[in-house]
């Protein structure tokens, strides 16, 4: 019974998370010709914002907040490649790329050659 109550919070958190960002984005188009747009954008964020809240207040939402803070310490531990390193790696992949584009060429201009000789 406790199960089936949660379970039914969730997803009224679920409903009105999202009905509060449909409003945000009704509410911005609305106000389109009455409200200038930095006020619109601000309201958009601000609403947005409170929906996200709710959203996060769900199971599911609880699961996602974990999953990005872990993602961001696990960026954290990265070792990102130095200029050098990036720009040899990008020499490579142009030159690949070129080769692959010249080979591709040439069985295009082979295959043609050799349809029309067969066809006549």
């Amino acid at each position: 019974m406790v199960n089936k109550s949660i379970n039914m919070q969730n997803y009224i958190r679920w409903f009105l998370g999202i009905s509060i960002i449909g409003l945000a984005v009704y509410g911005n188009a609305y106000f389109a010709k009455e409200v200038a747009l930095l006020y619109r954008i601000l309201g958009v964020i601000v609403i947005s914002a409170l929906g996200l809240y709710v959203l996060s207040t769900t199971v599911e939402g609880r699961e996602s907040l974990k999953i990005v803070l872990e993602s961001r310490t696990e960026i954290r531990r990265v070792v990102w490649p130095t200029r050098t390193e990036t720009t040899q790696t990008v020499l490579i992949v142009v030159v690949a790329i070129i080769l692959c584009a010249l080979l591709l060429w040439g069985l295009d201009s082979l295959f043609g050659w050799a349809t029309a000789k067969l066809l006549g």
